[in-house]
């Protein structure tokens, strides 16, 4: 379940309003800090609604051990090692939000057997993303001005941030004392709502990375050929970091073939809906919704 769905969000900044690029405008929706790491560790779970954190995290705590010991085994008839995929499983969830590699998730896999091979890695994420554990987010492929090239890489996310989170047996407590990770786990959430609503609105969410390491957190493309791109911060501070992103990555798109984006929005934790003067809305996700 979204944020709109568990009443974390208002939904006054609709994402169709967003892909039809109209400019977004709300009051602060209220949503604090504290709230925001409740609804990352308790998660979108139907089951878990109403529960307090701790037991929220137990859940997925025992979800998660049920899929090492069991499930995984199941869904594609191979035997595996309960150590291992749980060791796999911390490393997902180390990198949340990253393009992190088969070869880098299988070094950082490792135990006092060695790394994990590519190929188990493989048959890791698709055993896990047949259970609709993880689910990557692939690599946008717009025309550009330049030869610079694309990285082609999916960035890794489990279905709910949650998972994450309950994979290394974090707590809210120890998130808050994490900021940069915590971040990354912000990110995974909207990541998760905008996969949902732009599922509603038939359009998917990409990501972008070329070779000089730019970055956009989010690309939503609807069938129509309609797009928008939105770096996702936790911070109001960053904000400004992630315009600035946004309108580099403009500079290298080539518009004439692509079409001009119907918005461009940093998407963060707190504060009011508004645009900038550079043109980039600031959309807080205690206002989003489909």
């Amino acid at each position: 379940m979204t944020l709109f769905e568990t009443g974390h969000s208002n939904g006054s900044i609709s994402l169709k309003d967003l892909i039809n690029g109209i400019a977004p405008q709300c009051e602060d929706p209220g949503l604090k800090l504290d709230d925001i790491i409740e609804c990352i560790s308790s998660g979108g779970w139907p089951l878990n609604l109403g529960l307090d954190v701790s037991k929220s995290l137990q859940s997925v705590r025992d979800y998660l051990e049920e899929i090492r010991r069991v499930d995984i085994r199941r869904v594609n008839n191979t035997r595996h090692d309960p150590e291992k995929v749980g060791r796999f499983l911390r490393s997902l969830a180390r990198n949340i939000s990253t393009s992190a590699t088969a070869t880098t998730l299988a070094a950082d896999s490792g135990g006092s057997d060695g790394p994990i091979n590519d190929d188990t890695v493989r048959e890791y994420i698709d055993a896990l993303t047949r259970l609709m554990i993880v689910e990557d987010q692939p690599a946008w492929a717009p025309h550009l001005r330049s030869k610079l090239r694309l990285r082609k890489s999916p960035k890794r996310h489990f279905v709910d941030p949650s998972l994450a989170v309950a994979a290394l047996r974090a707590t809210p407590e120890t998130l808050m004392k994490d900021l940069n990770f915590l971040g990354l786990l912000f990110e995974s959430l909207v990541i998760r709502d905008l996969r949902v609503f732009a599922q509603a609105n038939d359009a998917q969410v990409f990501h972008y990375r070329d070779e000089t390491n730019l970055e956009v957190d989010a690309i939503v493309e609807a069938a129509n050929g309609q797009w928008a791109a939105f770096e996702i911060k936790l911070g109001s501070g960053r904000i400004d970091e992630g315009a600035n992103n946004l309108l580099k990555f403009m500079n290298k798109i080539d518009i004439k073939k692509t079409g001009k984006p119907t918005t461009l929005g940093v998407i963060v934790g707190q504060g009011f809906g508004y645009t900038r003067e550079d043109g980039v809305s600031v959309i807080p996700i205690g206002s989003l919704g489909p």
